[in-house]
């Protein structure tokens, strides 16, 4: 199916049961075989061929059946998202121009969720198109098949616990714009399950939000910094708990028209960028990187955030370890002296400045670059590969984390490894280790041990890889240490 735009709505799922105050116990499921009902796509175009792809894709599983409908599911797979054409790769690459009837390129995401017959996520993905294809229905039905095919071996089937009475309870949280569409989903999700419970969260970015935090305006505080309080508040460290939440990725993104292919982007080049020594997008230094992109002669516009962010601070803690000048220079913060730039406030922000100004470059949370539309390059991680940020190059910074500390703060920054996105970073819920109010030091407790279990299953689906599971049961012991 060639199609010029594939739009899915996000099919959300909710759990129920609250987990204890260790990772949800569960129980393997012993039938090999699952009847699944693949529900309609909602699309401009072209959704029952996709669906009939998927669904073709599954009959060829031996541990799959196909239902009718949902009543007669075991589980139910729906998506979300959108794939659109953002240039074709001409058949001739001497001639130097991108023509119509060339190979299309696509760009997008698709969020998939598997879910039981009681709404609970079992297992999420992301799945981003390839560079190039002829047929993208079938190509991305048969990844996403691939990606459930594996999923399926490993599900295990959640336990459902009977919700405890509690009094009604309202937290307040505010922080990191870099994790907001996972937590606002969390958010929602955990509040249909405990409606005693009630969370609002303010992203207001990672400085605003432990500002707020220290001056106990709000329950929790959020960021993508592990060192937010020492930089803000110094000698106060003992007096809050870090509990990474999911793992994500910052990626440049650029408004450069007519290029068909994402750029490539090696430290000394950003740094460059951001220092403002790299002033034109044809700079020699972005044409090593970029051999078979036609460059343009045009000026690069810098954009940064406004506001104290720990999307800055993984930014510039990259560029700090990865290139000398630059760490003697600015150096890692959340709220750095930058050289050049034009300012944004939050992940939106910046996405929407780089949307409207053409040769603009910018850095957002992976997820908001997709929502946006906005191109974002590969970066060069220490092998000397350029790696395109994905679930599956995150997962690899991830999997090379050095040995925890009890304090559950640990950077996968530029992490070493094959395949991995070098600018992957945690995010935190930054929780006072004391709290005087039981009915609010319970209720945190109870969202933290969800957040260990089911909500883990549907961070996947909006780009970010859930934590290790070493690192999940550090954190479960540590939900003791509120007190």
């Amino acid at each position: 199916m060639s199609v010029s735009q594939l739009r899915l709505f996000i099919c959300l799922a909710y759990c129920v049961g609250i987990a204890g105050p260790a990772l949800v116990s569960q129980s393997v499921n012993t039938n090999p075989v699952k009847r699944i009902y693949v529900e309609p796509f909602a699309t401009r175009e072209g959704s029952e061929t996709f669906r009939e792809d998927v669904i073709a894709g599954l009959r060829k599983l031996k541990s799959v059946l196909i239902a009718e409908d949902e009543s007669s599911a075991d589980e139910i797979v729906g998506g979300g998202g959108e794939i659109w054409i953002k240039g074709y790769r001409s058949h001739n690459p001497q001639l130097g121009k991108v023509e119509p009837n060339g190979t299309p390129i696509y760009t997008g995401f698709l969020s998939i969720e598997l879910k039981d017959r009681s709404g609970q996520t079992l297992w999420s993905y992301l799945a981003t198109p390839p560079a190039a294809s002829t047929d993208i229905s079938k190509n991305l039905s048969i990844l996403i098949v691939k990606e459930l095919e594996d999923a399926l071996k490993k599900i295990q089937a959640p336990t459902h616990t009977a919700l405890m009475a509690q009094p009604t309870t309202m937290l307040k949280g505010a922080g990191a714009t870099f994790p907001f569409p996972v937590y606002s989903k969390w958010f929602t999700n955990y509040r249909r399950e405990n409606p005693a419970v009630q969370i609002t969260y303010e992203p207001s970015g990672s400085a605003a939000g432990i500002r707020s935090l220290l001056s106990n305006t709000v329950d929790f505080g959020a960021s993508d910094s592990p060192d937010v309080i020492q930089e803000l508040a110094p000698g106060d460290e003992d007096k809050y708990l870090f509990f990474p939440s999911v793992v994500g990725a910052v990626v440049p993104v650029v408004n450069l028209s007519g290029l068909p292919s994402a750029l490539s982007f090696t430290p000394e080049a950003l740094a460059g960028i951001y220092l403002g020594k790299i002033k034109k997008w044809n700079d020699p230094i972005l044409a090593r990187s970029n051999k078979n992109v036609r460059l343009p002669n045009l000026d690069i516009v810098v954009v940064h955030r406004a506001d104290g962010s720990g999307t800055s601070y993984a930014w510039t803690d990259f560029l700090s370890k990865t290139n000398p000048e630059w760490k003697a220079k600015v150096g890692k913060s959340l709220a750095p002296k930058w050289p050049v730039g034009q300012e944004a406030k939050g992940n939106d922000g910046v996405s929407k400045l780089v949307n409207e100004q053409s040769g603009s470059i910018g850095y957002v949370e992976f997820i908001y670059a997709l929502q946006n539309h906005l191109s974002y390059g590969k970066v060069r991680n220490r092998n000397g590969e350029f790696v395109s940020a994905s679930l599956e190059s995150i997962a690899a910074a991830a999997s090379h984390s050095v040995k925890l500390g009890h304090d559950l703060k640990l950077s996968i920054v530029d992490a070493p490894g094959a395949g991995v996105y070098p600018i992957s970073s945690f995010t935190w819920l930054v929780i006072p280790a004391y709290n005087s109010d039981e009915t609010k030091r319970n209720a945190l407790a109870g969202f933290l041990a969800w957040m260990l279990g089911p909500a883990q299953r549907q961070s996947a689906a909006l780009g970010y890889l859930p934590i290790p599971n070493d690192l999940a049961k550090e954190e479960a012991a540590a939900i003791a240490r509120i007190q």
